[in-house]
């Protein structure tokens, strides 16, 4: 059984910095997926924020220089760096897996407030 779940996220000031983890299992083989990482405010569409495939990661313009994406393969794992947090950036992070299907995790709320 697939499953992708995330945590990490919680209550930061700005300019604070939290790590977001998505941790994966039920992958016959998790480095032939495409993992990204998004994000979604209450009455908006779900923003597609940082992408990694064969290890290469690329970024929205809203968080590029800010987010860092990484992977570990053996532990069939990504995480999001998010550093010099906005209140903009306030939205429950979500994490997908796309090759054959797509598969979401459930969401972990990112609140940037003072």
């Amino acid at each position: 059984q697939v499953q992708v779940v995330e945590s990490g996220g919680g209550l930061v000031q700005p300019g604070g910095s939290l790590r977001l983890s998505c941790v994966t299992s039920g992958f016959i083989t998790f480095s032939y997926y495409v993992m990204s990482w998004y994000r979604q405010v209450p009455g908006k569409e779900r923003e597609l924020i940082a992408v990694n495939s064969g290890g290469q990661s690329n970024y929205a313009d809203s968080v590029k220089g800010r987010f860092t994406m990484s992977r570990d393969n053996a532990k069939r794992t990504v995480y999001l760096q998010m550093n010099n947090l906005k209140a903009e950036d306030t939205a429950v992070y979500y994490c997908n897996a796309g090759y054959a299907q797509e598969y979401w995790g459930q969401g972990t709320q990112v609140t940037v407030s003072s």
